[in-house]
Parts: C-alpha cells; structure tokens; sequence
C-alpha cells in the first residue's frame, strides 16, 4: 500500500527532476517513488496504479530513465512481468563530469570567435565568462568529486557499523 507521504515525496522529487533535468513530470514521479516504495522493485502496473497514471506514462517514463541510466528492469527466470528499481546511482547529481564543462567552454570560444571584431564589450564578456567559469569547473569538478567519494565511504562505513551493531 502506497502511504500519502510516499506519493508527496514522489510528487515533490517529479517537480525537481521537472525543474532540473527537464524531463516529464511522470519520470520524475517514477524516480522519487522508486526511492521509497517498499519493495524497491516494482512492475509497470504497479507504478501505474500507485502512481494513478496510466500504464502507458509509466512505460514511457520508464524508457525514458532506463536512456538515462536512472532505472534497471529486470526479469527473474519464470516471471512474465519485469521489475523495474532505481539504479544505484540515479540519485546523484551529473554535473561532476568536466568533459561537459569543456564542451561548454569551446563553445563559448567559438561563440567569442564568430562575434565581429566591433562587437560591444558586454557582449563579448558574456562568453567570456561562460568560458571561464566552464574552464574553472571542469579543473575543479573531478577533485569535489572524489572529496564526496571519500565522503560517501565514510558515511558506508558508518551506516555498516551501526548494521553490525544490531
């Protein structure tokens, strides 16, 4: 049974994904249910009745986030129905791959490279900036990533001790 707190939660998440990554607002929900359900892995009929969408938006949605590798669906031998889960990584923010950034930064390059040598200043310190705040993440973005890694195993390590104490 699908409890109010969990489809709050899974409405609030739909409209940050919606916000954030701009995908529709039933991937989002799909994304936040499958967070908190209970079992964590669900059929597309499932997600559909909690959800109160139709089985076609959530098969939708679903393909959706298995592009974006947000969601794995699995069948067990013997099954006629896949179990959608969300991936172990889905929750994390994207935005620590510097590749982007230098992508980001060669573009406003050539942004600053097709303005006409006349061009107003503010218009060129526009794409200037943009260069080199991209430049500045992608030098930063990989060692703010591996802090959260070191991070992330001393929260892990914490959460199996206290485990281990139970």
């Amino acid at each position: 049974m699908t409890s109010e707190e969990q489809l709050g939660w899974a409405d609030r998440a739909g409209r940050y994904y919606v916000r954030q990554y701009n995908i529709p607002p039933v991937a989002g929900r799909v994304v936040g249910y499958l967070a908190v359900c209970d079992p964590p892995q669900q059929t597309i009929d499932e997600l559909a009745e909690a959800l109160l969408a139709s089985r076609s938006a959530i098969t939708g949605a679903v393909k959706l986030l298995e592009g974006y590798r947000a969601v794995r669906r699995e069948r067990v031998a013997g099954d006629r129905v896949d179990r959608v889960s969300l991936a172990p990584s889905a929750l994390e923010p994207r935005g620590f791959d510097p590749v982007v950034y230098k992508e980001l930064a060669g573009l406003a390059r050539d942004g600053l490279a097709v303005l006409p040598d006349d061009a107003p200043t503010d218009r060129r310190a526009v794409l200037e900036e943009v260069a080199a705040l991209a430049d500045f993440l992608a030098e930063k973005m990989p060692a703010v990533f591996e802090e959260w890694r070191a991070r992330r195993e001393i929260l892990r390590s914490s959460r199996e001790a206290e485990e281990g104490q139970s």
